[in-house]
């Protein structure tokens, strides 16, 4: 059973920068797709950037393309988000997600394995 758990979150400025991590453990397969989604008050939640681990292919939603870095460390089993020029629109609760597979995809539903989700404020 894949687990993940993110940390990272906290207050920023806007046009600060913070670096979310999710780590894991108990991958049963080569080929996972590793995501962030965001969720804000009263919103649903949407996918932010995927990354493909068996070919390290990245995608970005547009609201955070330029902005936004998705990366992972494999001897530390870790996925990072590194977020800069961050707006108060950025504010929500992070979650890492991961479905076993190749194919990058943004809809929740096909994700299985979920974080407990870390905050993230952005606000003067």
């Amino acid at each position: 059973q894949l687990q993940l758990v993110e940390s990272g979150g906290g207050l920023v400025q806007p046009g600060g920068s913070l670096k979310l991590s999710c780590t894991a453990s108990g991958f049963t397969s080569e080929y996972y797709v590793m995501a962030w989604f965001r969720q804000a008050p009263g919103k649903e939640r949407e996918g932010v950037s995927y990354l493909s681990i068996s070919d390290g292919k990245t995608h970005y939603e547009d609201s955070v393309k330029g902005r936004f870095t998705i990366s992972r460390d494999n001897a530390k089993n870790t996925v990072y988000l590194q977020m800069n020029s961050l707006t108060p629109e950025d504010t929500a609760v992070y979650y890492c997600a991961a479905r076993i597979g190749r194919t990058i995809v943004s809809t929740t539903s096909f994700y299985n394995y979920w974080g407990q989700g870390t905050q993230v404020t952005v606000s003067s």
